[in-house]
């Protein structure tokens, strides 16, 4: 018990969540399968009579790498998340996290109910041994690249030992995203001064301290919020309510951004020819604020790769979380998460060094 499921070589994508239904789910898989990095196969999960026209319509009826799951029921985004999963056995959300929790698909990816999928594979794939819970994480961008922000929303009330399993959990997946061998973990709070922040923070922060000198993560210290977005940290760590605060917050700014900037260029006739010949910088700063480029939020921390793309996800962001999926699978990311957590677990609950001189812990003299 506790240990990872979902290895095999396939992907599991619920065809039927989302607000744009099967039609752009099958077309992602299609341009899934036409790009070169998908290494695994997938299983469209679904009701057969609504998936087989279109699989027929992107000529994937006998695709070798595609198979189709039938599932007769759909939890819809206004359902009641709990009540749903127990009375819509067969739907095409529960029957992909089985297919994780059976072994015969890696990962599960879904646009439909965020509720529904954190308390699906919560309750049927669990955490890993030494995992107390799940966290949600977020793909953000920064100066000179992208951070990790976790927890995004799982959990609102967490405690120190939560927060560090967030900071192991989101350092191996910054390490598959990114490709970074050793990502930097601050800890996001009010101020970098020792000692400074809420219990919460402190606390947090002496156990990141001792999980830094033993080598278990490269801690680079609190952070303050305006950090995150400079090439501070790969990885920024924190409790639910924080992040999802800080996610709605930049996703907010971004779109006001946006609008005041396309306002501002329409202003006149001369704005509109500069913003012609800024016609490409616009593009690339559009394309590296899109939320959709690394695939919607991953669950974390469950005995299999659960990724949660967002509601309205097109072709295009369900083809970027298929092959984030992808990526999960093939870098064997739960197992490696599973090798270091006894290791954390340690530091977790080692009592604070001592300082014989002051008679009070090291992290508080220091």
């Amino acid at each position: 018990m506790g240990t990872p499921t979902g290895s095999a070589g396939r992907i599991a994508i619920d065809a039927m969540g989302g607000d744009l239904g099967p039609a752009e789910v099958v077309a992602a898989a299609k341009l899934a399968l036409e790009d070169p990095r998908l290494a695994n196969d997938l299983t469209l999960v679904g009701q057969p009579a609504l998936i087989e026209p279109l699989l027929k319509q992107h000529g994937l009826v006998s695709h070798p790498r595609v198979r189709l799951h039938p599932a007769s029921e759909v939890i819809t985004m206004e359902d009641k998340p709990l009540k749903a999963l127990r009375s819509k056995k067969d739907a095409s959300m529960v029957r992909a996290i089985e297919l994780v929790k059976t072994g015969e698909a890696g990962a599960v990816v879904s646009c439909g109910n965020t509720g529904a999928l954190m308390a699906g594979g919560t309750l049927r794939l669990r955490t890993l041994d030494g995992i107390d819970r799940p966290a949600l994480a977020a793909v953000i961008p920064r100066a000179n690249g992208y951070f990790i922000l976790i927890d995004a929303g799982a959990n609102p009330e967490a405690e120190p030992r939560h927060l560090v399993h967030n900071a192991l959990v989101g350092s191996h997946y910054a390490r598959v995203m990114f490709g970074v061998e050793r990502p930097r973990v601050g800890l996001l709070t009010i101020g970098t001064e020792e000692g400074k922040g809420n219990a919460l923070s402190t606390e947090t922060h002496a156990i990141l301290k001792r999980c830094g000198a033993a080598g278990l993560l490269n801690y680079s210290g609190p952070t303050e919020g305006f950090q995150v977005f400079t090439d501070h940290c790969d990885v920024a760590v924190c409790d639910g309510f924080v992040g999802n605060l800080l996610l709605k917050s930049w996703e907010s700014l971004a779109k006001f951004f946006k609008g005041t900037l396309e306002s501002e260029l329409k202003a006149n006739p001369l704005r509109l020819a500069g913003a012609a010949l800024s016609r490409g910088a616009f593009k690339a700063l559009k394309a590296r604020m899109n939320p959709d480029r690394y695939g919607g939020a991953p669950l974390l921390g469950l005995r299999g790769n659960v990724l949660k793309a967002h509601g309205s996800s097109n072709r295009h962001a369900l083809h970027a979380a298929i092959i984030a999926a992808d990526k999960v699978i093939r870098a064997d990311f739960l197992n490696h998460v599973a090798h270091d957590t006894a290791a954390i677990n340690a530091v977790i609950d080692a009592p604070p060094l001592v300082d014989a001189g002051a008679g009070k812990p090291a992290e508080a003299a220091s």
